[in-house]
């Protein structure tokens, strides 16, 4: 049996939720490198991260700040840390008005996974476009489908080029839904039958 996984994203249309906004160092200087948290590999951030309340609202177990960092509540960490220790890194944040521990989840992994074909789309950047430095690299994915067959021992992963996805095994999914997390979303990327 083949299984599944889903593309773990934050629920943009919750009414009334919260926005966080750009993480920023324990100084509250805005950190020049934010997109280290989300690059599918390790970071070596030393310090705790400070992260600002954009709009105020409903705070979330699981919600995005600037550049789509995942932000984490304690008994979603938990999750993370029991099912695929290998597979990520939490870096404490503090959020102002918040009591409760949030983290940064840092999946430090990216597989050469995605499936062009079984997928709707998978389109490349080309000389053409005029940035040589992402020739070869996606441009956009939709429907996007992975090979399993391919991940290894990863569970917990960005796919390579195209790491705006964070992408989690079922059993992740339904340790998620059973704490009732707020703020998730989850759309199947597993193989098509």
């Amino acid at each position: 049996m083949v299984s599944r996984y889903f593309d773990l994203t934050d629920d943009v249309y919750l009414e009334g939720r919260w926005e966080l906004g750009h993480p920023r160092d324990t100084q509250g200087v805005k950190l020049d490198n934010p997109w280290q948290f989300r690059m599918g590999k390790p970071s070596s951030w030393l310090e705790r991260v400070r992260v600002p309340v954009k709009i105020p609202g409903t705070a979330l177990d699981y919600s995005h700040a600037a550049f789509s960092i995942p932000v984490v509540t304690s008994r979603v960490a938990s999750i993370f840390e029991r099912l695929a220790p290998n597979d990520v890194q939490l870096f404490p944040v503090d959020i102002e008005g918040q009591p409760d521990d949030f983290f940064i989840l840092n999946a430090i992994r990216r597989v050469n996974c995605i499936d062009d074909e079984a997928s709707e789309e998978a389109r490349y950047w080309t000389p053409g476009n005029g940035i040589a430095e992402k020739v070869g690299t996606y441009i956009s994915v939709w429907g996007m489908r992975i090979d399993t067959s391919r991940l290894g021992s990863a569970r917990v992963f960005r796919p390579l080029h195209w790491e705006v996805a964070l992408v989690i095994p079922e059993d992740i999914k339904l340790a998620l839904e059973a704490i009732g997390a707020t703020g998730v979303q989850f759309k199947d990327v597993s193989p098509l039958r």
